[in-house]
């Protein structure tokens, strides 16, 4: 059973003539009958039932039409939108991590969307973990992904696209306020709420820690910037973040470190060597070149 023969099918029962259906099809009455003759025997049932020169419908013909008309509806409706996505139009499934949920990657798609050759362009949108986004990609569930660098995953191309600055941040009114130069080790001496150690930025602060013999007190571990500047509001510790816009929206206080310049770098990630859509090379194209300005 082919396409062609439920195409054919459904404009004879449509037209309830062989001529007229051949002529609308283009094709000759012998071969549009043959079609027919082989679809029934195929089938093992007859579709037509002849009255002289007009055909109609058996009972088995009318059930079959049903499932005809949905099968070549659902192929009409995939056709339009395979030559959407590769046109002018297309979709784009992008994962981020929270941080730049606020304003980041609202801003970047906007600005994306305002050129004129590609208003056309739809989006999907998740927040993930930057181990479950990497997952994600790999699984085709999303074209592009930012978030942090992760290691052995040659299959993934990651370029650096934004820098955040890391640092302490604290109750107002803590006595770190005070001080006149903020240092890292500072952490030793108060609680710490740490990011999620499996992470991007758990891994991170983790790794900071380790290198420069840092020994912190860290009494609960939180999943984003939100739930511990939430934390830290509330004067259950100090902590290490990257300094994003969400923090503004909480009574602390931002230190900055003066004794190094520690920052973290969010990575777009997409897969090497894979087919990509003209929306997504586009997306792609315009984060390489515009992303660091969003």
């Amino acid at each position: 059973m082919t396409l062609n023969q439920l195409t054919y099918f459904q404009t004879v029962a449509r037209c309830q003539h062989f001529r007229l259906a051949a002529s609308e099809l283009n094709i000759s009455q012998p071969s549009l009958s043959r079609s027919i003759a082989n679809l029934e025997e195929e089938l093992g049932l007859l579709l037509f039932e002849r009255q002289g020169r007009t055909i109609s419908l058996t009972k088995y013909g009318r059930i079959f039409l049903e499932h005809t008309d949905r099968i070549l509806s659902e192929v009409s409706l995939a056709e339009k939108q395979m030559k959407r996505l590769s046109g002018s139009a297309g979709h784009v499934d992008i994962a981020y991590v929270f941080p730049l949920a606020e304003r980041y990657i609202p801003h970047l798609v906007r600005r994306f969307l305002s050129s004129d050759k590609n208003r056309e362009v739809s989006f999907t949108f998740h927040q993930k973990h930057t181990a479950e986004m990497a997952e994600g990609l790999k699984a085709e569930q999303y074209d592009v992904i930012f978030g942090s660098y992760v290691e052995n995953e040659p299959d993934i191309n990651f370029v650096p696209i934004l820098d955040q600055e890391m640092i302490i941040i604290t109750p107002v009114g803590h006595p770190l306020t005070e001080k006149k130069a903020t240092v890292l080790r500072d952490l030793e001496h108060y609680p710490i709420i740490g990011y999620d150690r499996f992470s991007g930025l758990g891994r991170f602060t983790n790794r900071t820690y380790e290198a420069y013999s840092i020994h912190p007190d860290i009494i609960c571990e939180s999943p984003d910037e939100n739930a511990i500047a939430s934390l830290v509001a509330e004067d259950f510790g100090i902590a290490l973040v990257a300094d994003v816009d969400s923090l503004a929206h909480f009574p602390l206080a931002r230190l900055h470190l003066t004794d190094i310049s520690l920052r973290h770098t969010v990575y777009m990630g997409y897969l090497k060597n894979h087919y990509q859509i003209p929306a997504v090379r586009n997306f792609i194209s315009f984060v390489r070149k515009e992303g660091a300005h969003a």
